[in-house]
């Protein structure tokens, strides 16, 4: 548990807000050995209709991308292919996401009151700040990471290789490409993760600790 190993104790003083960023940024160091396969599923899935005269693979399915890549590729160089791109969206990434949630939150607690005294209007907007924060934070990343799990003339280039030939033809503006649509998407969702999150958690009592929400947040962000 990230927020254990920088102190955190039951019944202790609270983590400062640059240590509940650094518990963030722990967990992001996991996520990528999870998610890398799944997302390389998604993109390849999602670029097969593009023509075949570039070279895209055409998949049936989810199965048929997995067990294709297995074939052709292998599982380091083919379903985790991209993973150091992901580790680099998402250590940054889930720093701000838990650091800006968390700020917005204490700063809109009332004087002399606690985190329990917020309404929906706090954990909405912090959820929504928090979802742009991510995908802001280092975006090129992520683009990096599509361009290395779906062109087939990657060629097994790395991740420095990549960004610097996406620069080189495309300048900051083909590295951040999608990043406005991907932004207008995660403040709406992210917003309805926090707060849906919080009034759950009031709804089930005060037994339900809200140190649970750091697991909880991550395994869902990545969905939206």
């Amino acid at each position: 548990n990230c927020k254990a190993a920088l102190g955190e104790v039951p019944g202790g003083p609270e983590l400062s807000l640059f240590q509940l960023s650094l518990a963030g940024a722990g967990a992001g160091c996991v996520v990528p050995f999870v998610l890398t396969p799944v997302e390389l599923v998604k993109c390849r899935l999602q670029v097969q209709n593009a023509s075949k005269a570039a070279g895209f693979r055409q998949y049936k399915g989810p199965i048929d991308v997995v067990v294709q890549t297995l074939k052709t590729e292998g599982v380091w160089n083919g379903l985790y292919r991209g993973n150091l791109s992901t580790l680099l969206r998402e250590v940054p990434g889930n720093f701000c996401w838990y650091g800006v949630y968390e700020g917005v939150c204490k700063l809109m607690i009332p004087e002399g009151g606690t985190k329990a005294d917020l309404g929906p209007s706090a954990h909405l907007l912090g959820g929504a700040s928090a979802g742009v924060a991510y995908w802001t934070a280092f975006y090129p990343a992520d683009t990096v990471k599509s361009f290395i799990q779906t062109n087939p003339n990657h060629g097994g280039k790395g991740f420095i290789e990549t960004f610097q030939s996406i620069y080189a033809k495309e300048g900051v503006r083909g590295l951040y490409r999608g990043w406005g649509v991907t932004a207008a998407r995660a403040a709406p969702a992210h917003a309805a993760i926090f707060a849906g999150y919080e009034y759950t958690m009031k709804l089930l009592g005060p037994s339900h600790n809200h140190d649970d929400s750091f697991t909880m947040h991550e395994s869902i962000r990545d969905y939206c």
